[in-house]
């Protein structure tokens, strides 16, 4: 036997820095489709056909230790879970052997023949090799079967059939000893019971193309499998939730819209790095090409955390490395976005660029990935150490090094737009109330001149004794049934669970009309709505009485809003038209016609405690200061005294039309988001009165909300918890962005959402999103989780909006026995309203039939 010729690659310059090679070593007959194995001490690959070559990672002057034992080329390998106790078992045609490394290690050094141990003889080719978690029974797969062997006592455990294709690959549960996991050529996975053998789940058929690989997450409880053509399918194993699957992973376009990104942030290249994609696209400069996914390797970004990487996020480290033919992949399994991109070609000094297989390992202690590669057009093999956090520095996300933040850091500069809202507000009297201080002014003297006559005592001040409150009456501070407010200030209990189950159903409106936008009042009393009637109502939050209505509009109203103090109610329609209503007097106060807009209003809404109101029309938005007189003038009664005027406008980059806005009005804060046509999301700070920021690429498709975590006063979060926003955009999912970093967060896919808009909506606890769908559900998602919690029922059309209540009306306080919890409250396409009620909290929603549903919580304890 040849002894394998070794080369040590010597890299400089900055290449280095990310990758090195080790060393190289070529074999007499190609290893491309053969599984590598790369552990955390040791890396083997096979050695001219037949031999078996392991060597440590750890002490590069260690030699190579060649163990022969095998007649026919070696097909796969694999090392075991155990670190004290190395062992690796290796897989041919004729026998499966089973090596003790420690021990074939001190035979060599005495001069003997290390020998392993076979525990399994003639079981065809073997593609895939896997030990279980105690390394007491390694998985074969050999050809459509999968054989458990025992290796102390050598037998076969348990063999499962049913796949009716070649198994490619094998797992086992982590959490679960007795449960194994393959994939096939037949495009299918199984779940089986290795203890009975029997077979617990299988999948239909994914794509067309065979399925190579497979990876099983603990943390998250998800499984990933990879395809010849680039796509990853991502599945959940959590507990009832029966193996659904979260999201499909295009390898191709998530790379493209990585390199767009890059490009578009104006990220400067390698010297070599010639395949980038110009701002034109990706395809005029490299002709599209397939990332078959070979292996999947676990990856944990929270190893280069300590090195003071400030553009890695704390909050999801949770990825997983992807090896295929081209490169290689950091694929984050929140936000399933690609943190870094390493192709082959991209180093030059590099012995292999196409690999035909490869295995992956990162190693805890020097934070770093070690790489094996096989060529696929020659006889090389490579073990290539990358620095992980150099890579993720040099393709750092656009604004990674900037803090944005919504709560207002700084005070309002003299020459920010912002400066005419910091006066204090001069609330305009009624006019009862002039009056009042009128009379007041007059003194108390005789109507006539004779003192015996006293005054009539119409302007004096009654006596305080005549409304003495009884202070002898002892209620525990209960209030009488005539005065009882349902309504009590007491935060949320966070324990709790969320609404499932629907009850009574109350009419909204006589006739179809399908429901626009919906949101509570800051004290959660009222709800208020747009219809495409071109109608505005406010509901009781109890739904009960007749909903105050607002007319004028002469289209849909498609943007609601509160004001901060809830005596205001803005609406905006596709008319062009602004209307803000008085809610107490249900009468209208300002009017903004549609000689002010040029294009139909998008988003509207009170801003900077009620300061000003922020609009969106066609490519900018505007900032509005405005002044509200309710005072009537007999004479001059149709005259208009209430103004407002544009103070600042600003234009997206590119001027492109902006398709949400969205700015929080409960605090004081100098951030606005915008979403344009352009995919992109950008973001203004008013304090500069400039662009601070830009996400581009936000979405496949243009983002139709931007919805932001504005908490509630009836609940606490962390100040931190403010710079969520999600992004919603058609056939796209949703989507979590962190302000600080701008990196998509947490990817929130599993609702249909294809054609219709459908928004959604952050709980005031800031542990649930909420979204409307296209198969008349409404669907509930953990803060923590990407896939649904919940899937609530009832509707009859799309869902196509929802709203959480930020209080605990205590309507149903009687018959419930458990305290404050989230509360979701949807509309539909159509007009019904849906009220789930844990107890205490409120949600809505509607549908074709014009009913508005009170519901309220199954206790599933």
């Amino acid at each position: 036997m040849h002894k394998p010729q070794e080369s040590v690659s010597a890299n400089g310059g900055r290449v280095s820095d990310i990758v090195t090679e080790k060393y190289v070593v070529e074999s007499e007959e190609a290893a491309c489709h053969v599984q590598l194995a790369c552990g955390a001490r040791h890396c083997a690959f096979p050695l001219h056909g037949n031999g078996l070559c392991v060597r440590s990672t750890e002490s590069p002057s260690h030699q190579f230790l060649i163990l022969q034992g095998h007649h026919q080329p070696i097909t796969a390998m694999a090392f075991g879970n155990t670190a004290a106790t190395p062992v690796m078992c290796s897989a041919s045609q004729d026998r499966v052997v089973v090596w003790d490394l420690e021990e074939c290690r001190e035979n060599v050094l005495q001069g003997l023949i290390p020998r392993g141990t076979v525990v399994g003889t003639l079981l065809g080719k073997v593609l895939c090799l896997r030990w279980s978690p105690d390394d007491r029974a390694v998985a074969v797969c050999a050809g459509n079967k999968i054989l458990l062997l025992g290796v102390e006592n050598p037998s076969v455990l348990a063999e499962l059939e049913g796949h009716l294709g070649p198994v490619t690959a094998v797992e086992f549960c982590p959490w679960q000893a007795n449960t194994v996991i393959s994939v096939s050529e037949d495009r299918s996975f199984k779940v089986w019971d290795c203890c009975t053998g029997s077979l617990v789940y299988t999948s239909p058929v994914l794509t067309a193309y065979p399925l190579l690989s497979l990876f099983i997450n603990a943390a998250s409880r998800q499984l990933v499998t990879g395809c010849a053509d680039g796509q990853l399918w991502v599945f959940s194993l959590a507990e009832r939730h029966h193996y659904r699957r979260v999201t499909c992973v295009d390898l191709s376009k998530k790379r493209a819209s990585f390199s767009a990104r890059r490009v578009r942030a104006g990220l400067c290249c390698w010297p070599d790095e010639s395949h980038l994609p110009s701002p034109l696209g990706p395809e005029q400069e490299r002709a599209d090409a397939a990332f078959p996914v070979l292996t999947l390797a676990p990856c944990d970004l929270a190893l280069i955390l300590d090195s003071g990487c400030e553009f890695v996020s704390s909050e999801n480290t949770n990825c997983v490395w992807i090896g295929s033919s081209a490169g290689l992949f950091v694929l984050n399994l929140a936000s399933f976005e690609l943190e870094a991109v390493l192709h082959y070609k991209d180093f030059g000094n590099l012995s292999v660029h196409v690999a035909g297989w490869c295995a992956m390992m990162s190693e805890t202690v020097s934070r770093k990935a070690l790489c094996l590669l096989a060529s696929m057009f020659g006889k090389k093999i490579a073990l290539l150490e990358i620095n992980l956090a150099a890579l993720l520095a040099s393709q750092r996300s656009p604004g990674a090094g900037q803090r944005l933040s919504v709560l207002a850091s700084s005070c309002v500069l003299p020459t920010s737009p912002l400066y005419f809202g910091i006066d204090e507000k001069k609330s305009t009297k009624p006019a009862g109330q002039k009056r009042s201080a009128a009379r007041s002014s007059v003194q108390d003297r005789p109507l006539v001149f004779h003192s015996e006559v006293r005054s009539s005592g119409y302007t004096s001040a009654p006596h305080s004794t005549m409304f003495s409150p009884k202070t002898n009456i002892k209620n525990e501070g209960k209030r009488s049934s005539k005065c009882k407010n349902s309504f009590k200030w007491e935060e949320y209990a966070l324990e709790d669970p969320l609404p499932t189950k629907l009850g009574r159903q109350v009419a909204a409106a006589p006739r179809p009309a399908a429901v626009c936008c919906v949101q509570y009042s800051g004290d959660g009393r009222w709800l208020a709505c747009g219809l495409a009637n071109h109608l505005s109502l406010v509901f009781d939050a109890s739904l009960t009485g007749t909903p105050a209505v607002f007319s004028g509009h002469d289209g849909a109203v498609h943007s609601i809003c509160w004001s901060h103090d809830r005596r205001w109610l803005l609406s905006a329609a596709q008319d062009r038209t602004l209307r803000v209503w008085s809610v107490r007097r249900r009468e209208l106060t300002l009017f903004l016609g549609k000689d002010m807009f040029s294009k139909s209003i998008q988003s509207a809404q009170f801003y900077y405690m009620d300061g000003f109101i922020l609009l969106s029309s066609g490519s900018e938005f505007q900032l509005l200061k405005y002044h509200i007189d309710t005072c009537k003038d007999e004479i001059k009664r149709y005259k208009q005294k209430s103004w407002s005027k544009p103070v600042f406008r600003l234009s997206m980059t590119g001027g492109v039309d902006v398709t949400s806005l969205s700015a929080v009005n409960d605090f004081y804060s100098h951030v606005v988001l915008t979403a344009g046509r352009n995919r992109t999301v950008e973001v203004f700070d008013l304090n500069v009165g400039c662009s601070a920021a830009v996400i581009a690429e936000a979405h496949s498709r243009p983002v139709h909300q931007i919805c932001q975590n504005k908490g509630s006063s009836f609940v606490t979060q962390r100040s931190q918890a403010y710079n969520l926003f999600l992004t919603c955009a058609v056939g796209d999912g949703l989507r979590l962005w962190d302000l600080r970093t701008l990196r998509c967060e947490r990817q929130f896919e599993g609702h249909p959402n294809r054609c219709y808009p459908c928004g959604a909506a952050f709980s005031p606890c800031g542990r649930f999103v909420a979204c409307g769908a296209e198969d008349r559900h409404a669907y509930v998602y953990e803060m923590g989780s990407s896939t649904f919690s919940h899937r609530l029922a009832g509707h009859t059309d799309t869902v196509t909006g929802v709203a959480f209540s930020p209080s605990a009306p205590q309507i149903l306080e009687a018959a419930a026995s458990r305290g404050l919890g989230p509360s979701l409250g949807h509309q539909s396409q159509r007009h019904r309203y849906f009220l789930l009620v844990p107890g205490s909290d409120l949600p809505r929603s509607g549908d074709q039939d014009g009913h508005i549903l009170w519901g309220h919580y199954a206790d599933h304890r």
